[in-house]
């Protein structure tokens, strides 16, 4: 034993030294693995390091929730890039594949499958045509458009005015423009029900531009959601719309929860772009003018501001939607 200590190196000592330097070395290392496995003192540790990463957390849940949601694509359709149609008669712009125009990028988006911007001449019009297994509304802009179908409904629509047809098992309709010295400006909406085989239906509703003015107005609202006011439909959708001044910005609230379509148009005033001033909307970092429209993917609950930043207000539609439906 003696020959085995004296083998080990000599420590250096002073006269009142009680540990030799591995004997101290042994104390700390027992110490330290005392305190690594003492209840106490695992939950101090962890009580002063993991409550503040909470708070951040609490804090960010919060704000995506009430604001902005975390994740936005926004993708623009430009005005121009519309597939357009001059048949003298008529002047439309489709956002969708629509008659001969055709793009395989833009044949839907969620229910949505048109969104034609019509301008008809005086004395002429869309002759008795069918319908089948669509939600067919009408959004009329200016002039006065005068609707006729199979079910006995005859009407003149007028600026404000919003014309909804459930086409269900099929009807017949027309659409034509009597007056004669204005035109007839209207955007003409489909969208595909979440049911086949519903009874055909109609309805119309008139929104004041007083309503519109610096609000977003619930226009169409799904049956499977309650909306006072709004007209309802089969389907995952609900359209709003706004005439929004120059300054002022609105706040739209997301449906529903999980992942939504959101589609913005606004509406031209003439039948061309402005090249300078107009009407114009922000949504995140996209500016939409007359006539652009944008593609959003988001995911709910959140809320998604728009504001108006051009010289004259801004009128709009703004769709929120369910994921496509097959």
């Amino acid at each position: 034993m003696a020959a085995d200590a004296s083998s080990e190196p000599q420590p250096t000592a002073t006269a009142n030294s009680y540990f030799t330097t591995k004997t101290f070395t042994a104390f700390i290392a027992l110490l330290a693995i005392t305190l690594a496995f003492s209840s106490t003192f695992r939950n101090t540790f962890s009580s002063a390091f993991s409550k503040p990463a909470v708070r951040a957390m609490t804090m960010t849940t919060t704000s995506t929730s009430t604001s902005v949601p975390a994740a936005m694509k926004i993708n623009k359709r430009p005005w121009a890039a519309r597939g357009k149609a001059d048949h003298g008669w008529l002047y439309s712009f489709h956002t969708f594949s629509f008659a001969s125009y055709y793009d395989p990028r833009h044949e839907s988006f969620g229910p949505l499958r048109v969104i034609n911007e019509d301008r008809v001449k005086p004395g002429t019009g869309f002759g008795t045509h069918s319908h089948a297994e669509f939600l067919i509304f009408s959004y009329i802009v200016n002039g006065t458009l005068e609707h006729k179908d199979s079910m006995g409904n005859l009407e003149n629509l007028k600026r404000g005015e919003v014309q909804f047809t459930s086409a269900g098992t099929g009807i017949r309709h027309s659409e034509y423009n009597r007056n004669t010295d204005d035109e007839v400006h209207f955007l003409q909406i489909w969208a595909k029900p979440n049911k086949r085989g519903l009874k055909p239906h109609y309805k119309t509703k008139k929104f004041s531009d007083e309503e519109k003015t610096d609000k977003l107005v619930r226009i169409m609202e799904s049956t499977d959601r309650v909306s006072k006011g709004a007209i309802p439909l089969q389907a995952d959708l609900s359209m709003d719309a706004s005439i929004l001044a120059p300054g002022k910005s609105v706040t739209h609230e997301l449906v529903a929860e999980g992942p939504r379509k959101v589609f913005a148009q606004v509406i031209m005033s003439g039948r061309t772009q402005p090249k300078e001033g107009g009407a114009k909307i922000v949504i995140g970092d996209t500016t939409l003018a007359e006539g652009d429209g944008a593609y959003i993917d988001v995911s709910g609950p959140g809320k998604i501001e728009l504001k108006s930043v051009g010289d004259k207000p801004a009128e709009f539609l703004l769709f929120d939607m369910g994921p496509e439906e097959k």
